[in-house]
């Protein structure tokens, strides 16, 4: 029955801790860019997340999903589906932070949380379809 369950979100699984170091890689750099270097939270987000991307893009193409012929057009659709993601992120974070006043990290932490479950659907049916190999 654990072997079955394996199986089937074995991806999901992965692609949550390989996104782990993403996430970690992403509240690091932007934590240092607002509190070490005082910049604008969303300036701040912007590049932070762009680390996280790249830095999840390539272990789940090389990990993960071993997905990694048309590796730069796969990169494309990767980091397109990272912006939609950064979209949602910075306009939440417009709302937690500008709109309800709520700390900047506690506001970034619970919004990974549905960015992730959306990336990931797309992710998976798009940029490293089982027919896109």
């Amino acid at each position: 029955m654990l072997e079955r369950l394996w199986c089937r979100y074995r991806e999901f699984v992965v692609y949550c801790l390989i996104g782990g170091s993403g996430v970690t890689m992403d509240c690091l750099v932007f934590a240092g860019l607002v509190y070490g270097a005082g910049w604008h939270y969303q300036l701040a987000n912007a590049v932070s997340v762009s680390c996280g991307i790249c830095n999840n893009f390539f272990l789940n193409a090389f990990l993960n999903f071993r997905r990694t012929n048309r590796l730069w057009l796969r990169f494309l659709s990767f980091y397109c589906v990272g912006l939609l993601g950064l979209g949602v992120s910075a306009a939440l974070l417009w709302l937690f932070v500008g709109v309800l006043g709520w700390p900047e990290l506690l506001s970034k932490l619970v919004i990974i949380f549905v960015v992730t479950v959306l990336q990931f659907t797309l992710n998976k049916c798009v940029t490293f379809r089982k027919g896109n190999k």
